[in-house]
Parts: C-alpha cells; structure tokens; sequence
C-alpha cells in the first residue's frame, strides 16, 4: 500500500505542478479558483507522499556508506542557496535557468544518495523526474535567456543568509522527526 501511495501522491504533485503547461487554456479558464485547485492538488500530493512513505516496507536496494552523509547535507545546502538566490533575483538566478528546479533535483540526488531503500527510489527518484521534465517543458517554451542585469551585492549576502538559516531550521526539524541528517540514531 505504501508503495503506491508514494506513486499517488508523486502523480498528484507532478499534475498539479505541470498543469498550467500542460493545459494551459484550461487553467486560465478556472480563473482565481484554478490557484486553489493547484495547491490543493499539491498539498494533497504530500500528504500522500509522507503517509505512502512511512507505511512502505524498509526493502533495500543499496547503502553507499557513511560517506554519503555529509555530501548529502552539502548538497541540500546547495539546493537552499539556489532556491534564496531565485528570490532574492541574484546574478546566479540570472545564470542559472530555473534555479529552484535545479536545486529541487540537487535536493533530490542527494536524498538518493544516502537513501537507498525502495521507498526512497519511488520518492525522491519520482521527484528527480518530475523536475527534469519540468526543466525540459519550461526550456522548450521558453528558449531565450534572460538579459544579465546588475543586482546589488546586498541581494547576494541575503541569498547566502537565507539559505544557511534556512538550512538549519530544516536540519534540526529533520533531526527531530526524521531520520537524522548525520546518519547516527
């Protein structure tokens, strides 16, 4: 049951993120109330995705060791700071296209990384998919890049506090509910 709720709730996130490109007459004929359906199919999708997850069996598939730990959290560090510099609008957000997606599959490939059971490989490896193929759509109707501009050092330094207390906030969170981002207990 786990397994498929996993699928579920990745199918409900994918849909409800793609929606929009996918359809997107239709989306602009629900109006405001289509922004409801949207984050409703998205939160319904988590719901289903956490619920899928803990009720999975533990199979695994692969343990890559204790290495992977720490490359894990600097990775999902980085996937932080590419989600601040794309609202703080920083010269990276301007080089790198669609950085919240990149950084959503940093996050994910680092989830792979230290977690190897069949559960995991659904979750995170459904989500890997989801944001190369919204990558791939978004590259394909948007092909001209944006002109570089400016941005003040200001908006750089926030990017870089925005991600780091981001970071630990979800670091300790995780700690206490979750498995522990050190790989011990």
């Amino acid at each position: 049951m786990g397994y498929g709720l996993i699928v579920l709730g990745v199918g409900l996130w994918s849909l409800a993120h793609v929606f929009k490109r996918l359809a997107p007459e239709r989306r602009a004929a629900l109006g405001e109330p289509g922004k409801g359906l949207v984050t409703l199919g998205i939160v319904a999708g988590v719901l289903v995705m956490i619920f899928g997850y803990r009720w999975a069996p533990y199979d695994l598939l692969y343990a890559l060791g204790a290495w992977t730990y720490p490359v894990n959290n600097l990775l999902v560090l980085v996937a932080f700071y590419l989600f601040a510099t794309s609202g703080a609008k920083t010269r990276v957000a301007q080089a790198v296209r669609h950085p919240q997606l990149i950084g959503f599959s940093i996050w994910a490939v680092a989830h792979l990384l230290v977690n190897g059971q069949v559960a995991s490989l659904l979750l995170f490896g459904g989500l890997l998919a989801w944001a190369l193929a919204e990558l791939a759509i978004l590259t394909r109707l948007n092909a001209t890049a944006t002109p570089a501009r400016p941005v003040p050092v200001k908006k750089e330094v926030s990017a870089v506090v925005i991600a780091i207390v981001a970071y630990l906030i979800v670091y300790l969170i995780h700690g206490w509910i979750g498995p522990s981002p050190t790989g011990m207990g």
